[in-house]
């Protein structure tokens, strides 16, 4: 491999949890145990939650970045206790959001969707609020879609 050759590895993880055989895959790029303390150290503030790590990788240098799913950065929103994934299954997550938290969660998301602005984002975003079982300004995130589909509630274009 040529050594300023960049290549990118995406790898989804728990926060302060990495995998053996990536860190092995990349002992011949930099010390697998720094690699391992990048991620945890990357990963600290998302506790207990399930996201997934960018590792670029550039002149036998490893840089971890964190690039955070819908849900989890909707559970962040909802500001829940970190629990133990191995003894707590099942959650509801039945807090509520308000609707300019999923606006600002849709900025977020907006360059790694499919649609084509950002009321298409919103109404991704509240899709995943109702499958994640949350309310948004205590109401069903599904009428909310409703009210964006009506005309009722507007989402602004940047």
């Amino acid at each position: 491999m040529n050594s300023s050759a960049s290549f990118k590895l995406v790898h989804s993880c728990l926060q302060n949890t990495y995998y053996h055989a990536i860190l092995i895959l990349l002992c011949v790029i930099q010390a697998p145990k720094k690699v391992g303390e990048d991620i945890a150290k990357a990963t600290a503030d998302w506790k207990g939650l399930k996201i997934t790590v960018l590792l670029t990788i550039q002149n036998r240098q490893a840089k971890v970045s964190v690039v955070p799913s819908a849900a989890s950065l909707l559970i962040k929103a909802l500001k829940e206790p970190a629990r133990d994934r191995k003894k707590q299954k099942n959650i509801k997550h039945d807090g509520s959001i308000s609707f300019e938290e999923i606006i600002t969660i849709s900025r977020t998301m907006r360059d790694r969707s499919m649609a084509k602005d950002l009321v298409g984002v919103a109404k991704e975003i509240l899709g995943t609020a109702q499958s994640i079982g949350c309310r948004v300004d205590g109401k069903n995130p599904h009428d909310i879609i409703e009210k964006i589909n009506n005309g009722e509630l507007e989402v602004p274009a940047k």
